[in-house]
């Protein structure tokens, strides 16, 4: 499978909120809806703001597979809760991948391309955080791609449980 990447622009933002959308489906089905919920992240006014936001920074990245949009990863600073970093690093803020083509190794391609955009600035950290709920999956995820876990955090949220997450650091 040869992917391709490319520079995200604001004519991509719906496609990534689909991927958004069909991660959360997967997710939904798995019974798995404390990351992310259940409501389509195309309908939510926020996420189409942060998306677009990704996009005008210029820290949105495309995967592409024969013509089609099959992954996205945007790079950018880290907000809060995540602390900062103590040197220079690449901060992956988003990973999202289409899930049709989930075991053909898209996340791992999107992460080199981190690595890749990391190693051309001669910065030698790699950081993102994630949600550390359930059975922990997503950080043994990103364990198995070399990050080894740094701190964690905890997003308190109105009327929800709060949100476990845990930041993942991989150093070049």
């Amino acid at each position: 499978m040869q992917i391709t990447m490319r520079p995200g622009g604001a004519s991509d933002v719906p496609a990534v909120l689909a991927l958004l959308d069909g991660a959360t489906e997967w997710l939904v089905a798995q019974g798995r809806t404390d990351q992310w919920g259940t409501q389509p992240h195309s309908t939510s006014p926020w996420r189409i703001g942060q998306i677009s936001g990704y996009a005008a920074e210029g820290g949105l990245w495309i995967a592409e597979y024969d013509g089609r949009l099959v992954g996205a990863l945007a790079i950018g600073e880290a907000k809060p809760p995540v602390p900062p970093a103590a040197e220079p690093e690449v901060f992956v803020r988003l990973l999202v991948t289409d899930r049709a083509l989930t075991g053909h190794g898209l996340g791992g391609v999107l992460l080199d391309h981190a690595r890749e955009l990391a190693r051309e600035a001669d910065v030698k950290v790699v950081r993102l955080d994630c949600f550390a709920g359930n059975d922990g999956a997503l950080i043994r995820y990103y364990e198995s791609q070399g990050f080894t876990r740094d701190v964690s955090f905890s997003v308190q949220r109105e009327n929800a449980p709060d949100w476990p997450g845990q930041v993942l650091v991989q150093r070049l």
